[in-house]
């Protein structure tokens, strides 16, 4: 077949296509209609944008959380609903757990007069309220706390010492094949936490796994391992934990990366602490035993009176926040709005004035 004829043949099937299932069903990839860049969803710690590499998570896919009990995963998660709720997004929440704390959503930034949130009865009522909100189009991210809470409706209706293998496996594998292409169509995030069980009899290797099977691992963009490596004390007090977050897949950038930040007890995520790490790691802020120095001049000895410092002085930390963003080549959430707006359009008056007059005869 000749080329001539090769096109011809594919013109023909792909207006069958458009005739059949509409427009946009089939396109280049490099159309300018043909999405091409990934958007991305703030996390709250800087630290963990750049380990993601796009500065955050991606619009229009799944994410997995997992990680041991009192680990940050619903913290990270409130943070997320808090930045999107703060460019203006709606979020929901599914708290198949019945533990959502709106105190410390509250503390957290999470406006929880505007959270929708849903506690179901069963795991198949938990997934169709999500299919249903994502299908909508107007959420643009959903939190699912968590996929070990999303019992089958067979397994609440049966006794204590039913064995229902594999049901539960098999209800994520389902939902998920029906959510996958609603989520992209519609760019709404939908993050599933997930808890850790161990597997029986395994002598070498990790025996930790995740709940649900395996069709989350497969159907997630991102999957991000949260652990808590130490206790944050002040006084002899516990006052938060150090959190290590590593990803441990990523499919718009390259995994394995890790982030590390304070959780403080009442309030999440230390915003302070993490700018001020990356800093130092960076040497934009000078680190010289016990003491802090920025631009020759120090704002304190030892990690918590800097962070006390710069708390106090939120122009400093803004400043020093630019600064590492700029060296990690990541836009400000403000820029990228400002860069995605229109350009205003030109006054009548002023594009008259510049055009060349006439000669007069």
């Amino acid at each position: 077949m000749e080329k001539d004829e090769r096109q011809k043949a594919l013109d023909a099937a792909l207006a069958q296509i458009e005739k059949q299932f509409g427009k946009g069903s089939v396109m280049k990839l490099g159309d300018n209609n043909a999405r091409m860049n990934v958007e991305t969803v703030p996390t709250g710690s800087l630290s963990l944008d750049i380990a993601l590499g796009l500065g955050g998570i991606p619009k229009g896919r799944i994410i997995e959380i997992y990680g041991p009990e009192s680990s940050g995963k619903t913290t990270v998660t409130l943070h997320m609903v808090a930045q999107v709720q703060r460019s203006g997004g709606i979020a929901g929440f599914i708290d198949a757990e019945h533990a959502l704390d709106p105190v410390y959503a509250k503390n957290i930034g999470v406006d929880i007069d505007n959270l929708y949130i849903s506690q179901p009865d069963s795991g198949e009522q938990a997934l169709e309220i999500t299919e249903t909100m994502v299908r909508s189009g107007a959420v643009d991210i959903i939190i699912v706390d968590s996929v070990a809470a999303l019992v089958p409706k067979a397994e609440i209706e049966g006794d204590m010492g039913d064995s229902h293998v594999g049901l539960q496996a098999r209800l994520m594998s389902q939902a998920l094949r029906k959510l996958t292409a609603v989520i992209s169509k519609s760019n709404c995030t939908v993050v599933f936490i997930n808890q850790l069980r161990e597997k029986v009899g395994v002598m070498f290797g990790n025996p930790e796994t995740t709940t649900g099977g395996r069709a989350l691992k497969f159907y997630s963009s991102v999957r991000l391992d949260v652990r808590r490596i130490e206790a944050i004390k002040q006084g002899g007090e516990v006052i938060g934990n150090r959190t290590r977050v590593k990803v441990v897949k990523n499919k718009i950038a390259p995994p394995f990366k890790e982030a590390e930040f304070d959780i403080m007890f009442g309030e999440g995520i230390s915003t302070v602490g993490d700018i001020l790490d990356l800093a130092a790691n960076v040497n934009i802020v000078n680190k010289s035993g016990a003491w802090y120095a920025y631009n020759g001049d120090k704002i304190g000895q030892g990690r918590e009176n800097a962070k006390t410092f710069l708390k106090q002085h939120p122009e400093i930390c803004d400043e020093i926040e630019r600064k590492v963003r700029e060296h990690f080549e990541l836009i400000p959430v403000s820029e990228k709005e400002a860069e995605a707006a229109p350009a205003p359009a030109e006054k009548p008056s002023a594009r008259k004035s510049k055009e060349p007059k006439e000669p007069k005869e």
